[in-house]
């Protein structure tokens, strides 16, 4: 009795176990195949903008990287000439060090500032849809309306220079002088103030209110609140608000060209202005080459922010 009972239990386990895997690996084979349509349609959903990149953007960038290594006229190869030539251009470097000022100044002063603003935003009780409706405004604005604002404060004949000799005060030459790098980094700051405190704020709405609850009751004041629970929990928005940053600082040429021109002051001649007069003169080996080295001077930043963001996770 003893044995058949113990026989009929291996047996009826045994079966049970069988059972089991047969239907799990049956679950499994499904949720594969299904996965995989579920990625082919995905894939198929992508293949227009895939095939959009590869042609106007993957497969002419390799014929620059090409034709960077080639002579302007015939197929001759020359090497690193091309880039030797721009490397030793004096204008080159004029407008990749105004670009990088430009980048080193702005982006520090647009993120502490937006920063402020959301804080200072997230306090507001009434209205607070309206104030963020006003900091918003500017990115409605478009570029060509804001720069001929800032022209019409900033001219030599402006309203900012008639102001000053109501006030007994001398006129400055705003843009055709070193300032004219000031009133460019303002136009873009301004700008773009109201898109990063947006972006702040999404990161600290993420935050928990109990936390700040609990160090309250703890005695901690609003700096410490600040400094311990605000700073350490907004890395990730961080990285995410630096990148798009830098990213739409390389639109400030449109602002740059409208305000002063092909060849503007040499404060704020950066390398889109560099790229548009080659272009015109049809300079192709420089700027194959100053595109190729743009373009990994570019890479390398971007890839210097991924991981950044990933030691932050």
């Amino acid at each position: 009795m003893r044995n058949r009972n113990k026989t009929g239990n291996r047996n009826k386990t045994g079966n049970r176990n069988k059972t089991g895997n047969r239907i799990k690996i049956g679950n499994k084979n499904r949720m594969s195949q299904r996965e995989f349509r579920e990625a082919g349609c995905g894939y198929l959903f992508l293949l227009p903008s895939l095939l959009g990149t590869a042609g106007f953007v993957l497969i002419p960038f390799l014929d620059v990287f090409r034709r960077s290594f080639l002579q302007a006229v015939g197929s001759g190869f020359v090497g690193l000439e091309n880039y030797r030539l721009v490397l030793a251009n004096e204008a080159f470097r004029r407008a990749a060090g105004n670009t990088a000022r430009f980048m080193l100044v702005c982006l520090p002063i647009l993120l502490a500032l937006s920063l402020g603003t959301a804080v200072l935003v997230r306090q507001v009780t009434h209205f607070q849809r309206w104030v963020k409706t006003g900091f918003l405004l500017p990115m409605a604005i478009p570029a060509a309306s804001v720069a001929v604002f800032f022209r019409m404060l900033f001219d030599g004949k402006g309203w900012l220079n008639l102001l000053l000799g109501e006030m007994g005060l001398a006129g400055q030459d705003w843009l055709t002088s070193g300032r004219a790098f000031w009133v460019l980094s303002a136009c873009y700051i301004w700008k773009n103030l109201g898109y990063d405190m947006i972006l702040w704020l999404a990161g600290l709405g993420a935050i928990p209110e109990e936390q700040y609850e609990a160090a309250r009751v703890q005695g901690a004041g609003a700096w410490d609140c600040f400094r311990y629970i605000t700073l350490p929990q907004l890395k990730e928005t961080l990285f995410v608000t630096a990148l798009l940053s830098f990213v739409n600082a390389f639109r400030a040429f449109r602002e740059a060209y409208l305000l002063a021109g092909e060849y503007p002051h040499e404060s704020i001649y950066m390398l889109q202005h560099l790229f548009n007069n080659w272009f015109v003169n049809l300079d192709i080996q420089k700027m194959t080459a100053a595109a190729v080295m743009l373009v990994m001077g570019t890479g390398t930043v971007l890839l210097a922010f991924r991981k950044s963001g990933d030691g932050e996770d």
